[in-house]
């Protein structure tokens, strides 16, 4: 709060090194050290305003690898049809790239994902071929560090190893679930072969604490930043300053005004430390495996739909009319039933927030999500008494 505050106060662009020097040299040690967290080695960086424009970053740099004509001929240097791929269970985001930058949604393919939310690699394999064989040209494969629903990993190595066969971009969305990097206990097997990616998205406000916003994106290779998205306005980017103008980021984005994302995150760390975050993200996993095993501990009251991978808890309430019901479809279709008139009671009450939303497979569930670093045990209790007391008679 304090650095937001002072970042407000100070109320300096992020374009030029004259004008934010201590900044940008903030932003290049902490995009530093996440990169080497990441498992990069050099690489380059940037703060973006949201996951969204991360996403969208790599998909621009992975396009400019390939036909590095683009960004000066556009189409005309495309000898087909650019294909995208994602899960079925990916952020929205990644779809909009496909519409922003010309593809398409119909050409961003969407890989099933198995019971667990997480993409099934023979399914990307057989995907790719598929439009291959229609003359496509396969580029950009994105997995999901952390969906926003079940909170699934999508198995990076094998995922990477199909992208090294075909020579495609792999860009790792962990805006969600990057957090995890931090913690030597809940890392593996979760985002094992991230090394191996070409980008990778991390927000620090989703699981770290930071204050909104705060979204970076980093790149295994340098110089693709700049080069995609340099445009040389000289009124800005001279290149004969006083300073090397590589501290110079505003070039490197297509964004002109930049905002000061970076100072409260500075702050932050130096606050925490690494040790520090890392305790955070255990407490935040050791919290949610708390509430699973207060909710197993009440089978009549509550239904655990999975075992999750991270923060997201998903289950269903069940009302005392449904206690005695075999689990099944109908059984299902009233707990959905129920969820959100049950949302509704909260909301009225003042007492509860907890998100709800149906899946492919499943009606309307709650979704729980823990973040915060001031959740304690006894608020999860009152939660599963709360929604008990709210809910019981429906």
């Amino acid at each position: 709060m304090a650095g937001e505050w002072l970042t407000a106060t100070a109320n300096t662009n992020m374009f030029t090194y004259e004008i934010a020097p201590v900044f940008i040299l903030m932003e290049t040690v902490v995009m530093e050290k996440m990169r080497e967290i990441i498992g990069y080695h050099g690489g380059d960086s940037i703060l973006a305003p949201g996951g969204s424009i991360s996403n969208l970053y790599a998909f621009l740099a992975a396009r400019h690898r390939m036909f590095p004509d683009y960004k000066q001929k556009g189409l005309s240097c495309i000898p087909g049809q650019l294909v995208m791929y994602t899960s079925d269970q990916c952020h929205y985001s990644i779809k909009s790239c496909a519409a922003v930058c010309g593809l398409g949604v119909d050409n961003c393919v969407e890989v099933p994902s198995d019971a667990r939310g997480r993409m099934i690699p023979s399914e990307l394999e057989r995907l790719i071929l598929e439009r291959k064989a229609r003359g496509h040209i396969p580029f950009f494969v994105n997995a999901t560090a952390g969906t926003t629903v079940l909170g699934a990993f999508d198995p990076i190595e094998p995922i990477a190893d199909i992208c090294q066969k075909y020579k495609l971009w792999l860009h790792i969305d962990a805006a969600w679930g990057g957090g995890l990097l931090l913690s030597r206990k809940y890392r593996h097997p979760r985002l094992s072969g991230i090394e191996r990616s070409d980008s990778v998205t991390w927000n620090p406000h989703k699981l770290m604490g930071a204050l909104l916003q705060c979204s970076t994106v980093h790149f295994k290779q340098d110089g693709l930043l700049i080069s995609c998205n340099q445009m040389s306005a000289e009124y800005l980017f001279m290149q004969d300053k006083l300073y090397d103008v590589q501290y110079d980021t505003g070039d490197k984005v297509i964004q002109c005004g930049r905002h000061n994302d970076i100072f409260k995150l500075w702050l932050q760390w130096r606050s925490k430390g690494t040790e520090g975050f890392e305790k955070h993200m255990d407490r935040l996993m050791e919290l949610s495996e708390y509430m699973v095993a207060r909710i197993k501990a009440m089978p009549d009251k509550f239904y655990l739909i999975l075992e999750p991978e991270m923060v997201n808890v998903s289950f269903w309430y069940v009302p005392t009319r449904a206690r005695g019901l075999p689990h099944g479809p109908e059984r299902e279709k009233i707990l959905g039933q129920i969820t959100p008139v049950l949302k509704g009671r909260m909301m009225t009450a003042g007492t509860l927030m907890v998100g709800y939303q149906p899946d492919d497979v499943r009606p309307n569930f709650f979704r729980n999500i823990i973040s915060s670093a001031a959740v304690v045990e006894a608020d999860i209790d009152f939660l599963l008494a709360e929604m008990d007391r709210l809910g019981h008679d429906l």
